[in-house]
């Protein structure tokens, strides 16, 4: 059969089984192996198991469970009450304070958890009822935390982005250089639609805050500062050579869950317990979905598909960049339905080599992808965010709270296109940090 007729079998195929309901990793192992067995016969099962745990035996894969562990144990405290009391108190007499302060507080608490919808909840709760209380509309409240939640898989250190390195083998450092800039893109251009929006509404009395002492504002600092200094330690030991990210995830995880217990009284062994627990879960299920998308990647490769698809892609005479809008459109369709892991894990084999062919720098494409996902994160049917959000607020329709987040994905959407016209956003601080890709 043609690679490519039976590359678009696999597809349809691996749509329906994941519809179905069966878990990410179960559907890619069903999919997998079945096709293996038809197309290569029963021999090949031989090599799965091989090649399952061999896509596990990777050192950097150690960095996932820890930055999970370093993120539980900060969302398990009043971490993110307290980062959005301290901002809001610093920035009582800018325009707009508060709705700046819970954009600010989800950028810090995203790269301090690494977790979007962690970052939804602890900034939520506290941020929502306060902006609508003092007048701010109820779409501008919930659809700013909703978007600064998907910050968590962009500002460094992401989980999201460590998983990308390892499918394309692409440095993990640099990953995380990359995506500062763009991160401060996206919170600036959420907070300009947030202010526009609040001014636009003519409540311009809700801009304006109350008034704390300078005591409020310091006793508030030792509870927030330092978290910050571990984040500042991690990326420092990273990029100084002092460590790899491995290590120094283990670190930050042990001084976090340290702080937690120091500064939180975080006491309760069966508190702590729930932190492991939780942190275990969700990294054997990242984990099971790596190990499976390496056997799905082998099956694309054994049968020639992936061959086929980068060769198909060459020979089509069509500028690079229609080539480019195209994956996007692929990206932004996939990230609707499937969690940002998923959809890295099972594309990033098949695009790289289109997009390298292409001239496209793939750390400044891994931006561009991260990006696609996280406005999969606050878009219909799957939209975790916005189902986050409706818990914590659920006197908040779902569909104000998708009305209110539709701007932010147009800034997503403006961030690309100036990612596409100034790639340097994402490439110029990793090169200059750790020098240009040789």
């Amino acid at each position: 059969m043609d690679p490519l007729v039976l590359g678009a079998l696999v597809a349809l195929f691996t749509i329906l089984v994941l519809f179905s309901g069966i878990s990410v990793a179960a559907g890619l192992l069903v999919v997998s192996a079945g096709f293996l067995i038809v197309f290569d016969g029963l021999r090949s099962l031989s090599l799965m198991p091989e090649i399952f745990f061999g896509k596990l035996d990777n050192f950097a894969l150690l960095s996932i469970p820890m930055f999970i562990i370093m993120g539980a144990s900060i969302a398990s405290t009043r971490a993110g009450a307290d980062l959005y009391e301290a901002l809001e108190r610093w920035l009582t007499r800018v325009p707009g304070g508060l709705v700046v302060s819970n954009l600010g507080a989800c950028a810090l608490f995203a790269a301090m958890s690494g977790s979007s919808p962690a970052t939804c909840a602890a900034i939520g709760k506290m941020g929502i009822p306060e902006m609508r209380k003092r007048g701010y509309p109820d779409g501008v409240a919930a659809g700013s935390i909703a978007a600064g939640g998907t910050l968590g898989i962009l500002i460094p250190p992401s989980v999201t982005m460590i998983v990308y390195g390892i499918a394309t083998e692409t440095s993990i450092g640099r990953l995380f250089l990359a995506g500062v800039i763009p991160g401060l893109l996206l919170v600036g251009l959420f907070m300009a639609w947030s202010l526009y929006s609040t001014w636009r509404s003519g409540d311009a009395h809700v801009l304006s805050s109350g008034s704390y002492t300078w005591r409020e504002k310091f006793e508030i600092l030792p509870r927030v500062v330092p978290f910050l200094l571990i984040i500042i330690g991690v990326l420092y030991a990273m990029y100084g050579g002092i460590a790899t990210p491995s290590e120094t995830a283990a670190v930050g995880a042990l001084l976090c869950i340290v702080i937690a217990v120091v500064i939180y009284r975080l006491w309760n062994p069966r508190d702590l317990w729930v932190v492991l627990r939780d942190s275990t879960r969700e990294s054997v299920m990242i984990l099971f979905i790596i190990a499976a998308a390496g056997v799905f990647s082998y099956m694309l490769s054994s049968l020639f598909i992936t061959q086929a698809i980068a060769e198909w892609i060459g020979t089509l005479d069509v500028n690079r960049w229609v080539l480019m809008g195209a994956i996007n459109l692929f990206l932004l369709v996939a990230g609707f339905f499937l969690p940002p892991v998923a959809v890295i894990l099972m594309a990033a084999p098949i695009l790289l080599p289109i997009i390298t062919t292409a001239g496209f720098d793939p750390i400044w494409f891994a931006v561009i992808l991260t990006i696609n996902m996280e406005i999969g994160l606050i878009s219909p049917p799957v939209g975790l965010n916005l189902y986050v959000i409706n818990g914590i607020a659920p006197d908040i329709s779902l569909r104000t709270i998708l009305v209110g987040s539709l701007p932010f994905v147009l800034c997503m959407v403006v961030a690309i296109v100036l990612l596409c016209f100034f790639p340097w956003l994402a490439t110029g601080l990793p090169d200059m940090v750790m020098g240009p890709v040789q």
